[in-house]
């Protein structure tokens, strides 16, 4: 069977050429498509039982053109590019891979920090992280190691996370809280972790950012959707203090930069799992799960039923 690995933002040379092992031992034959258009991937796709993308849209169009279509890997954790309800109407199970890039994106976060509170180092005195304090949203594998990195930086770290015990969370250092509130208001720098749900869509609004206490910055590795993006502007206006840095360029990035200049960041492109270890993590194991699925039907990673 072939196995279509359709990436607009190829992996590096070395994944690929882990993929096409991992997909030949198994049995199946690779077909790339690099730095390719949604044109490409259908044209291609039509004859194929798997499909590897990095962010790259899949749709009903996608699924519509690939009858033979068994499974669709997300070589990551976010997965809203993939549309689920299409995915299940065609019989194809969708998967990620969590925990691949979540040591890379968690470095990111403070790299954006460190760069943010130093100023851009342009030769004026910055801010240490020492004895600051870090609130997580979301303590799933990302939220996870941003916490082990923060104890390296001597912060003290709070999480909100429902789905994970306290216990858990005591284990690791990290104190349990228990309101969203709560979270925004007890700690200077808060870490998004949160997926593009219907329920944490433009959930982060004036109400909660504006609880920040007197310095606060809001760090979003996460999704651009899940921040209000018109709250975020009258916020930023309202408290001068406030600052926002992000891995997810918002749509209102040239307003934000114009009006609060150096009080926002923003990486060119979506940064945080391009690092040539997390490049090759996660297309391994998507190439894995998705030999696995076509073997034996292996699901454990599935997001649509």
């Amino acid at each position: 069977m072939k196995i279509l690995v359709a990436t607009e933002k190829p992996f590096a040379p070395v994944a690929v050429e882990g993929i096409k092992k991992v997909i030949e031992e198994g049995g199946h034959e690779l077909v790339l498509v690099e730095k390719g258009t949604k044109a490409d991937m259908i044209a291609a796709v039509k004859d194929c039982a798997g499909l590897i993308v990095r962010s790259d849209k899949v749709d009903e169009e996608v699924f519509a053109a690939a009858p033979q279509l068994k499974v669709v890997v997300r070589a990551g954790a976010g997965y809203d590019n993939i549309d689920l309800a299409a995915a299940t109407a065609h019989g194809v199970c969708v998967m990620n891979t969590p925990g691949q890039n979540s040591n890379a994106v968690a470095e990111l976060v403070f790299g954006m920090l460190v760069t943010l509170l130093r100023n851009r180092y342009n030769g004026t005195s910055g801010t240490e992280l020492l004895g600051k304090t870090l609130g997580i949203h979301a303590f799933g594998q990302v939220g996870r190691n941003v916490a082990r990195i923060a104890h390296g930086f001597g912060m003290t770290v709070s999480a909100l996370d429902p789905w994970v015990k306290d216990e858990d969370m005591l284990a690791e250092n990290v104190q349990p809280v228990h309101s969203v509130e709560e979270l925004y208001s007890q700690n200077q720098f808060v870490s998004l972790h949160i997926p593009a749900t219907d329920q944490t869509r433009r959930s982060v609004n004036r109400a909660l950012i504006e609880r920040l206490p007197k310095n606060g910055v809001l760090v979003n590795t996460a999704r651009k959707e899940v921040i209000d993006e018109e709250s975020l502007m009258d916020v930023l206006e309202a408290r001068p203090d406030i600052r926002y840095v992000a891995d997810v360029k918002p749509d209102n990035a040239d307003a934000l930069v114009e009006k609060f200049g150096d009080r926002v960041f923003f990486t060119p492109k979506k940064m945080g799992a391009q690092t040539a270890e997390a490049n090759i993590n996660a297309g391994l194991a998507a190439a894995r799960q998705v030999v696995a699925n076509l073997k034996d039907g292996f699901n454990r990673f599935q997001v649509n039923r």
